[in-house]
């Protein structure tokens, strides 16, 4: 049996995020750092030499992704893609893609920052790699780390929808939405930028530094590199205790002000996107948790991220007994604020409607560390770059409901990808 040793060391959020782009750039380790002061901060994790990896395919059924998980004591981090969600849900698709529907890793060795305590923990069984890294930790500066941001892109990316496509697609919804095939529905659109010289470690690393978010990740995986700089939590679960904070609202500001709130939150349009999500996410969970722990509080809740604000609420449960972590996770993937609803439905639209795979866009970040407790990402706000052709693709959308306005709809796209559009200087 894998005997695995901590050791537990001071160091402040400032000097962790300098070993993890030191890890990251001289040990390709693969990063999950979260910042404080938002409802769904995190304890940040990097994880260092991957020493068993599984690339969800088609196939891939989730228990043999719960035995990957759960077969070694060992943490587990990665993403699984909205396109694995997809399968889960029975909705086909002819599109063409070569980005795998999910890829999880477990590491020799893991190093987590606890902002609470101002500790991180360094867990593997090589004893002799821990002594490396608390040295080298120790060694280092509390300084952000300094990377040269380079080969940004030079001209405007292509759009899988344009201007008049993305308006064409929200009045397609309004019809379906009249017709009764959905009450809300999540569209999207790709941009894509051919940038070769681009150093997407340094881009990651100046995103965070400028644009703060509970879920930024860097994950490698074959010739992509994933830049996630998601606000949003899907599913944390502590022991056994489920939270959900599904975020549906966006108001984008060129100056904050406390009384800017009220504006979303009296908003009917954006309530109503808010409402029916939290009811789709009480539904998705309530199988796996027990009868009667299922509850809402905090709704219609504020918080900002980037120049947004972002309404959400906290959906808590407690898993039955018979049930864990992954049960909970693949019944309510992928998240409902994501997709619409009713869930099926809504994808099957989106699938026809979205020219453009979604692939990690809109799937989950998670970092799973037994039957009863993880947490992962809604991957919004994210990005992804292929290293052998040079492209950058970033994924933005919005949540359509009956009285959504085809104009104000696309420029809320633009307002979620704005710190991507404005790459460059463009």
């Amino acid at each position: 049996m894998t005997m695995l040793s901590t050791i537990s060391i001071s160091a402040d959020q400032s000097r962790f995020v300098a070993f993890a782009g030191y890890l990251a750039r001289e040990k390709g380790a693969d990063l999950l750092l979260s910042s404080s002061g938002y409802p769904a901060k995190t304890p940040s994790v990097a994880g260092v030499h991957p020493m068993a990896e599984l690339i969800i395919e088609k196939d891939t059924t989730p228990d043999e992704i719960k035995k990957f998980c759960f077969g070694t004591p060992a943490l587990t981090m990665g993403f699984v893609s909205y396109s694995y969600g997809m399968k889960l849900r029975g909705v086909a698709s002819n599109k063409a893609s070569d980005f795998p529907m999910g890829h999880l890793k477990k590491y020799e060795a893991t190093a987590e920052y606890h902002p609470t305590t101002n500790q991180v923990v360094f867990t593997s069984e090589n004893n002799p790699l821990i002594t490396e890294l608390t040295e080298r930790l120790a060694a280092l500066s509390d300084a952000a780390p300094k990377m040269k941001l380079h080969g940004l892109p030079h001209a405007p990316p292509a759009a899988s929808l344009n201007h008049a496509e993305y308006k064409a697609g929200v009045r397609e919804t309004l019809e379906r939405i009249r017709s009764g095939h959905t009450y809300q529905l999540n569209l999207s659109t790709r941009f894509t930028w051919n940038c070769p010289n681009l150093d997407p470690l340094a881009l990651f690393f100046d995103m965070r530094n400028n644009h703060p978010a509970p879920f930024y990740a860097w994950l490698n995986s074959g010739s992509s590199r994933i830049l996630s700089t998601s606000p949003e939590r899907f599913l944390r679960v502590t022991d056994g205790h489920v939270l959900s904070q599904p975020i549906k609202g966006t108001l984008k500001f060129d100056k904050y002000t406390p009384e800017l709130a009220s504006l979303l939150t009296e908003s009917l349009k954006e309530s109503a996107e808010l409402s029916m999500i939290v009811d789709l996410i009480r539904n998705d969970i309530s199988a796996n948790c027990t009868y009667g722990s299922v509850f809402v509080e905090n709704h219609k809740s504020v918080f900002a991220v980037d120049t947004l604000l972002q309404m959400y609420a906290d959906v808590h449960g407690d898993l039955k007994k018979d049930r864990d972590c992954l049960d909970l996770f693949f019944d309510a993937f992928p998240g409902g604020s994501v997709t619409g609803c009713p869930k099926q439905n809504s994808m099957s639209i989106i699938e026809e409607l979205e020219p453009h795979s979604r692939d990690v866009y809109c799937g989950s970040v998670v970092v799973i560390r037994d039957t009863m407790n993880m947490d992962s990402s809604i991957a919004i706000r994210t990005a992804a770059y292929d290293i052998s052709t040079g492209s950058l693709d970033y994924w933005a959308g919005s949540g359509i409901v009956v009285d959504s306005n085809p104009a104000s709809e696309y420029q809320e796209t633009l307002a979620k990808a704005e710190k991507f559009l404005t790459l460059g200087g463009q």
